[in-house]
Parts: structure tokens; C-alpha cells; sequence
């Protein structure tokens, strides 16, 4: 209705201005017959009037299409009413609705074909790094664990990669399964051997309760993990040489924390040290930061339906915890 109101306006004003134009006329002309004048002003009103209430009624689905927001596509195919405004608005929007189906094709199409390429690629380089451990254990000491140490680092990085590229289609990477915890913490810490023994930090775990088994993706989960733990290393480096991973339940929910004793998060970073690409103040002392795991990691776990929790504290240390909730706690049923 005020979209129909604000569309007819002028045309109120004008004919409101034309029937006082004419009676001025009439009156300076020496025409000082009021009722005649009044009577055929008000049938030009009744006119007025019948014109637009017809003009409503007949386009009220063609206003009230335009006075509402699509909350899908598809809407926009719907028809409005059968006059030549609303049957050309119904075309143009039918075009545009086309044209962008098949914009989102072509993208699709190459997102995809970008996906399969950084998974081949990131296969492919894997195969070379296996070669160049391999060469490296033939090596004199430190030369050996140096080529090591900078082969584990390249890795890190393709598979940040390759989670990063799996990020855009993650429902359909998913693989939901009981999958117990503590197997999943013990494949993280024998994958990432060389790494505490290179950074003289070393994980301690804590299980208050055997077999705890969660609904999650194991795969997406030992990605999680490892970021947390990583973490959780590199910034205990020189400053403590442990960290403590626990297994528990709280109210239904099971826990997996990662707490280190290392730099910790200032109070200004904490919350944005889940945004892509932020590395912070510790960023900026530890150049190895990308501020892309934890990124990854909240993005996973909110996809999973787990919750993230953060506690840290300057030069004390920071404590991550994995929650899932007691539907996902097949222990707890």
C-alpha cells in the first residue's frame, strides 16, 4: 500500500493543483457560482479516487511482490499480476534469474575443478618429501634432523592446504562415526613424535575415563587435534617443556583439553584469534604464524556441532578445549 501511495503521489497533487488551478480561473473570470464548481471538483475526486482504487486492487500481488524480500531464488519466478509492468518485470526477472543459475554453474564448475587440483597437487608433493626423509636418514647429525625438521614443516603446510580447499564442500567431506578419543590422541601424539623431541616439549594425557566415544569425524577431528597441539607446542617452546592433554566428561558433555604453560593470548587478541589470516601479537614474535589453523579448526568444529572453548592468560599459558554435546557423547546414552 505505501509503495502504491508513494507511486501515485504526483498524480494526486497534480490533479489536487488542476482543480484549484481551474476554479482560480473561473472565480478571477467573474464565474461565482460556488456549488456548480464544488460539485464537478468533487466528481473529479470521485474519478481520481475510483482510477486508483481499480489501479490497487488490480496490482496489489505486484505491489505486495515488491514491498517483500525473496528468501529464496526461486521466488522470483513467481507471477504477478497480468499487466505489461508486471508481465515485463516477471521477464526481466526470470532473465536474471537464469543468467545467475548459470553464473553458479560455471563457478561451481571451477571451484571443483580447483578442489581436484590442490588435492592431486598436495598428493603429489607428499611423494617427494617421503624421498627427501628418506635421503635424510643417510645423513651426518644436525644436517639430518635439520632436512627433517624443514620436510615435517612443508607438510604442515600442504596439509593446511588441502583442509583449507576441503573447507568449501566440508558437509560433503564428512564422515560421521563413533570414533573413540583417546585413539584418536594417541594416533595425534605419535604423528607428532619428532616434533615435541625437536622442540624439547613433551605431551602428558590425562583420561579420567576409558572409552570415551564420541559422534564426529575422525579425520576432520585428528586435524583439529593436531592444530591445537602444534599450537600449543610452538608457543611453549623455551619457556616449558610440557603440555597436558585431558580425557573427560562434564555433565553429559565429553572434554578433550589442550592446556600449554607457554606465552599465552593477550586479553585484545582473543577474540579474533579464530579469524582467517590473524596472527596477532604472537604472531608477530613467532614468524612461523599463519593465523589459518585455528581458523580451520573453528570452522570444522562449528560444522562437526562442537564447541570450541578458550581460557589464556599472559605468560602463563592457554588452555583449548574440544566439547561435544551429550547427543554426541555415545558414552553418556
Amino acid at each position: 500500500m505505501r509503495l502504491f501511495i508513494r507511486e501515485h503521489m504526483l498524480l494526486i497533487v497534480v490533479q489536487i493543483l488542476q482543480f484549484f488551478l481551474v476554479l482560480s480561473i473561473y472565480w478571477l473570470d467573474g464565474y461565482h457560482r460556488l456549488m456548480p464548481a464544488l460539485y464537478s471538483v468533487f466528481l473529479g475526486l470521485l474519478l481520481l479516487s475510483g482510477y486508483l482504487i481499480f489501479n490497487y486492487y488490480s496490482r496489489r500481488k505486484f505491489y505486495a511482490r515488491l514491498s517483500h524480500k525473496l528468501n529464496t531464488l526461486d521466488q522470483s519466478l513467481q507471477k504477478s499480476d497480468l499487466t505489461p509492468v508486471s508481465e515485463a518485470l516477471d521477464t526481466l526477472l526470470k532473465e536474471q534469474y537464469q543468467l545467475y543459475q548459470k553464473r553458479i554453474k560455471t563457478l561451481e564448475a571451477t571451484q571443483e575443478e580447483h578442489l581436484k587440483f590442490m588435492n592431486q597437487w598436495v598428493h603429489q608433493m607428499k611423494t617427494p618429501l617421503s624421498v627427501i626423509e628418506l635421503i635424510a636418514q643417510n645423513l651426518d647429525e644436525p644436517d639430518s634432523s635439520n632436512v627433517r625438521e624443514e620436510t615435517e614443516r612443508m607438510k604442515v603446510g600442504l596439509n593446511t592446504i588441502l583442509y583449507m580447499a576441503r573447507l568449501r564442500t566440508i558437509e560433503q567431506d564428512f564422515h560421521i562415526k563413533p570414533v573413540l578419543l583417546s585413539k584418536v590422541i594417541s594416533e595425534v601424539n605419535k604423528e607428532n613424535k619428532r616434533f615435541f623431541i625437536r622442540n624439547q616439549v613433551y605431551p602428558t594425557m590425562l583420561e579420567s575415563r576409558e572409552g570415551i566415544t564420541v559422534e564426529t569425524d575422525e579425520k576432520w577431528l585428528y586435524f583439529i587435534l593436531s592444530q591445537l597441539v602444534n599450537n600449543a607446542v610452538k608457543y611453549s617452546k623455551d619457556k616449558s617443556k610440557k603440555i597436558i592433554i585431558s580425557l573427560y566428561e562434564v555433565a553429559g558433555e565429553a572434554c578433550i583439553e589442550v592446556k600449554d604453560f607457554g606465552v599465552g593470548i593477550p586479553e585484545t587478541d582473543k577474540r579474533r584469534v579464530f579469524e582467517p589470516f590473524y596472527t596477532g601479537e604472537n604472531g608477530r614474535k613467532f614468524r612461523e604464524s599463519t593465523g589459518m589453523g585455528l581458523y580451520l579448526t573453528k570452522e570444522a568444529i562449528d560444522q562437526l556441532g562442537h564447541r570450541i572453548e578458550l581460557e589464556s592468560s599472559v605468560n602463563e599459558g592457554s588452555t583449548f578445549r574440544i566439547v561435544f554435546s551429550k547427543t554426541q557423547n555415545l558414552t553418556a546414552l
